[in-house]
């Protein structure tokens, strides 16, 4: 063999096992895991738990629905982004992904995880938050509710699914705007929240429509306004704040996230399998079901759409302050 053939067999030989490491391994071979960042009950695990199993179908592996609950959504939001970047962790966050980095600042604290270790696959829903109250509270309509809770600053409170948390940041948007009081009692999710308001714990809570249309329909709750524009189709007797006159504004969206680092190759599949999930006759029939219509969001349209509310989220979180 002269040196030219010699040269071309190790040229070749060189190249295959490099050609062998840039070839996509097949993904996915083994279950994946979402995690929900709050307790069972609450928006993202409603929205959640469908898409899971629509995944699992389209994808052909388990996807396996963890609810790892705590600080207002960051512990499981910050354990998915330090998470192993193989698309075998994924998220499903609430808007209040845009506030915890900023909430961590703002109280002073080491931040738990920064946006920018996220990456955005897919937007289901997004909806205003609702204010509610139990049927058998005195206020029939939010005339009568503002009016008590400027008579009695102090004296009533409402609960949220955490500090900064999505229950949360609308309330003090609507204490600013209304020059009022309550005392804010935080749980550990959106389900122990509506729990504490059904067992008199606390008086009022904000919530996605989908975490409480059913005690509405069973006469146990009774929806007073809600953070949109325009009526919902859910509930078209309620109305806006912003139908009132009242400036605040405020939607609870749920989308899909993976850890940064996640390769194009796999994100690209999970975007196709979110797709379809979105188009999913189970999937809708569930989330309609919970008053909650789909509102998809592609990754490119969501991140657009996520980094302008990030910075508009931030400047709230400022506003409101240090919240112990």
């Amino acid at each position: 063999m002269n040196t030219r053939h010699l040269l071309a067999v190790l040229a070749v030989c060189f190249l295959i096992p490099a050609a062998l490491a840039q070839t996509p391994e097949p993904w996915p071979t083994k279950p994946m895991t979402m995690v929900v960042p709050f307790p069972p009950g609450g928006v993202a695990d409603a929205v959640g738990r469908p898409v899971a199993e629509a995944l699992s179908r389209i994808l052909g592996q388990p996807v396996v629905v963890e609810n790892k609950a705590g600080a207002g959504g960051g512990i499981g939001m910050a354990a998915v982004a330090k998470s192993k970047p193989d698309g075998y962790t994924m998220l499903m966050a609430l808007s209040s992904i845009s506030i915890i980095p900023e909430a961590d600042k703002v109280v002073g604290r080491e931040q738990s995880f920064q946006l920018n270790q996220l990456k955005p696959i897919a937007r289901f829903t997004a909806d205003p938050t609702v204010l509610v109250v139990r049927s058998d509270s005195p206020w029939r309509d939010y005339k009568s509710f503002i009016a008590a809770m400027r008579a009695n600053p102090g004296k009533y409170n409402f609960g949220s699914s955490g500090n900064y948390g999505t229950m949360h940041v609308p309330m003090e948007m609507l204490k600013s705007s209304e020059k009022f009081y309550m005392v804010h009692i935080p749980y550990t999710g959106a389900g122990p929240a509506i729990v504490g308001l059904l067992g008199g714990q606390v008086d009022a809570i904000a919530t996605g429509p989908s975490s409480i249309v059913q005690q509405i329909k069973a006469g146990k709750v009774r929806a007073l306004a809600h953070w949109g524009d325009g009526r919902l189709a859910s509930m078209p007797d309620v109305p806006s704040f912003k139908e009132m006159g009242v400036k605040v504004e405020f939607s609870q969206w749920a989308g899909l996230f993976v850890p940064s680092a996640t390769p194009d190759s796999i994100t690209n599949k999970l975007r196709e399998a979110a797709k379809q999930a979105a188009v999913d006759e189970r999937v809708r029939a569930v989330i309609n079901g919970a008053g909650s219509p789909i509102q998809y969001l592609d990754a490119p349209e969501f991140k657009t759409y996520w980094d302008k509310e990030s910075a508009q989220m931030g400047e709230i979180v400022k506003k409101i302050g240090k919240v112990e």
